[in-house]
């Protein structure tokens, strides 16, 4: 798949202002800072599609991208350290339970892990919410530019250890070097051609 379209179509907060189900949906999510933006923007090569920060918790909707007028990409809140209340956070459980829950579109969820370190407890619940609805799951390990070669090994193992997956199910990326890039891309031809 070569991404020629990507616009931001619109943020959500309750199925009410979910866009139409007209193209399969395809989830990022993984906890703040863990470089959703960073990815998106690099799949579809535009540096500001999707909005990085600096700052936890800069996602506070889910915000939906038209991909090629086939695919939607659903960018989800971060979870985790984002410097927002209990109420906000209880929010965004909400809002993406009810999303995991109601959109039939969904075909893939994409959730990323930070390379550097294991998997937290927030990574772990969410892997195992996503397990336990059944859904099509491919774990990206984010930022492999900042780990040495010599480290590489140890921490792909970490990460398929504590969330108990196959090497099948992970892809290493970095949105800097834009490694991993072809790997994610196929994902999505899958998803297209299923539909």
């Amino acid at each position: 798949m070569r991404i020629i379209k990507a616009e931001y179509l619109k943020g959500a907060v309750d199925k009410n202002s979910w866009p139409e189900e007209i193209y399969p949906e395809v989830v990022f999510c993984g906890r703040s800072n863990v470089g959703k933006s960073s990815l998106i923007n690099m799949l579809c090569n535009k540096k500001n599609l999707a909005r990085t920060s600096q700052v936890p918790g800069k996602t506070q909707l889910l915000n939906f991208f038209n991909i090629n007028d086939m695919l939607y990409f659903v960018d989800f809140p971060g979870y985790g350290y984002a410097k927002v209340s209990k109420d906000m956070k209880k929010q965004f459980g909400k809002m993406i339970e009810e999303y995991i829950k109601n959109r039939e579109a969904l075909k893939l969820v994409f959730l990323l892990v930070d390379m550097r370190h294991k998997p937290t407890e927030d990574d772990v619940l969410m892997y195992e919410f996503l397990k336990y609805h059944d859904l099509n799951i491919k774990v990206i390990a984010t930022k492999c530019d900042k780990i040495k070669n010599s480290e590489r090994k140890e921490c792909i193992d970490t990460i398929l250890n504590t969330l108990n997956i196959s090497k099948e199910q992970l892809i290493i990326t970095s949105s800097e070097k834009r490694i991993g890039f072809d790997l994610i891309l196929n994902e999505l031809d899958n998803v297209i051609n299923e539909e």
